[in-house]
């Protein structure tokens, strides 16, 4: 997917504005750009300094195209690695075109999606992992996202990867040295120290495999259901998050008959709340619908806001909650209009509820009312504190389903190397395994030479100018 030579793209979104920046980078750029920019003043091109902004004119033959600012950097010192220009238009669609035009007349190549990233990863200006984070940073639309995308591509991620890889390394190049004197008997390795070692590789890894259930959620949006029977305040409940009127509410049962979504970042937590279609048997054909949707979206959800009225028996509300239960949910029940009992909420019934539920069902309860925005509060921490315990949110964090994927495979080929050795094998296929691990360790920043394949699908995710 690399192109040969010199490319060039837009790097700013496209559409009218302020603004608009177009990137060359490769061994013609600066001299393709003496082409068409005129600076300012007496400067001449050769007394330019690199990562100094120039003020001067773009110009087609005698043709005035635009007043620009350019900025060259000199290869190595660049982002990718590379000779690299940049130049900032005034953010007119023709005059970005135009100038991009000029430039493709003189066989400058398009850049493809994430070339440029490409480019610095191929010139080690970044490893893999690090690249990757550029399209989480780009991507980021919440606080957390942006502090565990700005970790990794500042490499503590990668740091750490390297670190497990090195002990691995280590590791193997003890069983490999055993091998080298077999004939002589000669012991280097204490086995009982390398089971140690084993078991904390084991330990690290598993902890990093397991921050994915937070990484995961907190770049996408943590997915939330309300669900709950029908006219128990679900869209009243999702009005008051949002403070506006994003569903219509009703008195007639039945009003939400499709899903309605939207994001709501809460402490630099990004949440998208799902408002369902209330559950219950029906001989409406839409609304049925409706409610199957419903019971889809529990189903993809990391958490299930359950809302209950005491309108309805215990028994069918632990009937409704244990049938959309399933391993990854996590349950707040919440019993609503509490506004309307005068010892709000209601002790007696909500333990009544718990002690029915399947015990397995990993569950909070609180009593709120829609009408009273103070009594949201506590939902509010409540899932933040839900989404904390997804996942060992201190430390590093797996954001990227290849590294999961990576670190599964490490972590299998650990524990076979751990019950290879507490049976005895042989050196030789101990080896085996923790080749197959360090490889997998590897792979996620790039350290082992990486498919062209996977390449072009990691950069193919990105946008076109980076």
């Amino acid at each position: 997917m690399l192109s040969e030579g010199t490319i060039i793209a837009l790097a700013t979104p496209q559409g009218s504005g302020a603004i608009g920046i177009i990137r060359l980078s490769g061994p013609q750029a600066f001299e393709k750009t003496k082409l068409f920019f005129k600076p300012k003043g007496a400067l001449a091109w050769d007394e330019i300094k690199p990562n100094q902004t120039l003020l001067g004119n773009f110009k087609m033959g005698a043709t005035l195209i635009d007043e620009v600012l350019v900025t060259p950097f000199k290869g190595p010192h660049s982002y990718t690695g590379e000779d690299v220009i940049e130049l900032s238009c005034h953010g007119s669609p023709y005059i970005l075109q135009k100038v991009i035009s000029c430039f493709l007349d003189e066989g400058i190549a398009p850049a493809k999606a994430g070339e440029f990233t490409l480019r610095a990863y191929l010139n080690k200006k970044m490893d893999l992992s690090q690249a990757e984070a550029v399209s989480d940073l780009i991507a980021s639309e919440s606080e957390e996202a942006h502090r565990i995308a700005i970790q990794q591509m500042r490499g503590g991620f990668s740091k750490g990867m390297e670190e497990l890889r090195q002990q691995l390394i280590q590791f193997k190049a003890l069983i490999e040295l055993e091998l080298d004197f077999s004939e002589e008997e000669v012991n280097f390795a204490d086995k009982s120290k390398l089971e140690s070692l084993l078991n904390q590789l084991e330990k690290e890894i598993h902890l990093l495999k397991d921050s994915f259930a937070y990484g995961n959620v907190i770049k996408k949006g943590v997915p939330v259901a309300i669900a709950g029977k029908p006219n128990v305040g679900k869209s009243s409940l999702l009005n008051a998050l949002f403070n506006e009127e994003k569903a219509i509410v009703s008195a007639i049962a039945g009003t939400t008959r499709d899903t309605i979504e939207d994001t709501l970042i809460i402490e630099g937590v990004q949440f998208r709340f799902i408002d369902t279609a209330g559950l219950r048997e029906t001989a409406d054909v839409i609304e049925s619908i409706g409610v199957a949707k419903a019971k889809e979206k529990v189903t993809q959800a990391r958490v299930l806001l359950y809302l209950y009225d005491k309108a309805t028996s215990v028994t069918e509300l632990v009937s409704e909650i244990d049938s959309l239960y399933h391993e990854n949910l996590n349950l707040i029940l919440i019993q609503n209009k509490t506004d309307l009992e005068p010892i709000g909420l209601d002790e007696t019934f909500k333990n009544e509820l718990i002690q029915k539920l399947n015990p397995k069902i990993k569950l909070v309860s609180l009593g709120i009312s829609t009408k009273v925005i103070d009594s949201l509060d506590p939902l509010k921490k409540q899932l933040l504190q839900t989404v904390q315990m997804l996942g060992n949110n201190d430390g590093l964090i797996v954001n990227n389903s290849r590294h999961f994927h990576a670190l599964k495979h490490a972590l299998q080929a650990v524990k076979n190397v751990k019950t290879g050795l507490q049976n005895n094998l042989p050196g030789d296929l101990l080896s085996i395994d923790l080749k197959e691990a360090i490889e997998h360790i590897g792979s996620i920043t790039g350290v082992i030479d990486t498919d062209h394949d996977v390449l072009g699908t990691i950069f193919s995710q990105f946008c076109i100018g980076k």
